[in-house]
């Protein structure tokens, strides 16, 4: 299935693509991708091919994704944030056929075939303007592309998707938030996240346009520019935008803001709602090719939504939530081929705890691997957490385990806070009167600035899970 073919079919003259220099519509799109599949064929990438790409967001790395899509060869865009040794070893998970980079990252990656994205582009520009296409038709069940998780743990795994996981993804997607002809999804995470390349897919499936930032813009200054209808953010970057006052009134007159990527603090989406936004929570894993649940309207409480279409999820005996359905991607990729990542029922065991409430709606509760045993009980600190930043000043918290000679393990949290947050013995105060001794901090370390894992928005537990280790000069319990 061309999807690229189909949307020029169905949207022809409608916008596509705007950048700073131009827009393009479905049908110019069609062409343009035909030609840069030309160009891809004659430097020897076919059906089945793996390609990496390691590019910053642009015009011409949309371009090549669509036109390997087209191709029928593998795309696997690369975090470009990350020094070129991490990525390397990330490219050892693929085992690419080619490796597409700017001109200036041509020497950055010895031992693979490069192609610079520019010798593409010229000789996409040069190809014939009538192309052949009788081979652009990649089957639903084709593999499209390796995209990396943005793992919690530092080593992010490489998952297969297919074309149908990407399209069945998208629509629906698009059935609970409708993205058609005359809107504009602005482009505001990157194409090597799950969540930026299914903007690509939404796009193609219901006939929206992507905008894209000019290289070095500001998410804000595109709003500003682009007045997009669609917004698709993590919580880091909404709370920097809420920051920023003279940015609220564009935020006010898009129709959704898709919020995802990691827990949302209560205290943020009250914000949110006071400034009259319209942010629809989600779930979802790049397992899942993007979504798994989302609100059907503007969250009024912290809930990740209901399940969409084309997608099943049900909560174990232990409280893990398991997903299935087509949207699920194909596997793993490592060195020795793809790895089956889920049960004999077909389910992915997420590692995600949770609960479905009467009206059908998924509470994520916390990760099943940061759970820790303190004087025989469980303890979640995604719940101690939850109790940190639901008081006023503090912005961002982390709890990990800290070893204890009595306990086995205690809770030990690191915050963010704003001047008018309370003291410390205030805090322990309010903690244990909400959560009891045993859950509440047996200390608390003030930052103001945090360790992030390479390349991502996500805090490195791990990290922190040392550095109280550290403080305490006692190493951490196994």
């Amino acid at each position: 299935m061309d999807l690229v073919s189909s949307a020029a079919r169905s949207h022809g003259d409608a916008p596509a693509l705007m950048t700073v220099t131009g827009t393009l519509s479905f049908g110019e799109l069609e062409h343009e991708t035909a030609q840069t599949a030309h160009a891809l064929r004659t430097a020897g990438i076919c059906s089945g091919s793996r390609v990496a790409l390691v590019m910053p967001n642009s015009c011409d790395l949309v371009m090549l994704l669509l036109s390997l899509l087209r191709t029928a060869a593998i795309a696997a865009p690369m975090n470009n944030r990350i020094p070129p040794s991490t990525i390397t070893r990330n490219l050892g998970n693929i085992s690419p056929d080619a490796v597409i980079v700017p001109a200036e990252l041509a020497e950055a990656f010895p031992g693979y075939r490069i192609l610079t994205a520019e010798k593409l582009v010229s000789t996409a520009a040069a190809s014939p303007a009538a192309i052949p296409q009788a081979d652009m038709k990649p089957a639903l069940t084709s593999p499209a592309t390796i995209i990396h998780t943005s793992s919690s743990s530092g080593h992010p795994k490489a998952v297969l998707h297919s074309v149908a996981n990407h399209y069945y993804s998208a629509l629906g997607s698009n059935i609970n938030i409708p993205f058609m002809p005359g809107d504009r999804w602005l482009l505001s995470l990157p194409l090597f996240h799950i969540g930026g390349y299914a903007v690509l897919v939404r796009s193609l499936a219901g006939g929206g346009a992507i905008v894209l930032p000019a290289l070095g813009e500001s998410i804000q200054d595109t709003l500003r520019r682009t007045a997009p209808t669609h917004l698709s953010l993590v919580p880091t970057q909404l709370y920097r935008m809420l920051s920023e006052p003279g940015i609220v009134h564009n935020m006010q007159q898009v129709k959704a803001i898709l919020l995802g990527g990691s827990a949302v603090e209560k205290t943020l989406l009250e914000k949110a709602r006071a400034t009259r936004l319209p942010v629809y929570l989600s779930y979802g894993s790049t397992e899942m090719s993007s979504q798994v649940t989302t609100t059907p309207a503007p969250a009024e409480q912290v809930a990740a939504g209901k399940v969409l279409a084309y997608r099943e999820l049900t909560i174990d005996r232990n409280g893990e939530i398991l997903v299935r359905g087509r949207c699920l991607s194909q596997g793993y990729l490592g060195p020795s081929g793809i790895a089956c990542h889920t049960d004999g029922d077909g389910w992915f065991h997420t590692g995600d705890t949770g609960l479905i409430d009467e009206d059908g709606t998924l509470h994520v509760t916390g990760r099943m691997d940061n759970m820790f045993i303190s004087g025989g009980e469980n303890i979640h600190p995604e719940e101690i957490e939850r109790e940190l930043q639901a008081i006023p000043g503090i912005l961002r918290a982390v709890v990990v385990p800290a070893p204890d000679k009595e306990y086995g393990n205690r809770p030990a949290a690191f915050i963010e806070g704003s001047p008018a947050a309370p003291d410390n013995d205030a805090l322990h105060r309010m903690l244990s009167q909400h959560l009891g001794t045993l859950k509440t901090p047996r200390s608390i370390t003030r930052l103001t600035e945090w360790q992030l894992l390479e390349g991502t928005e996500k805090i490195d537990r791990n990290y922190y899970k040392q550095l109280v280790s550290t403080l305490m000069n006692v190493q951490p319990s196994v």
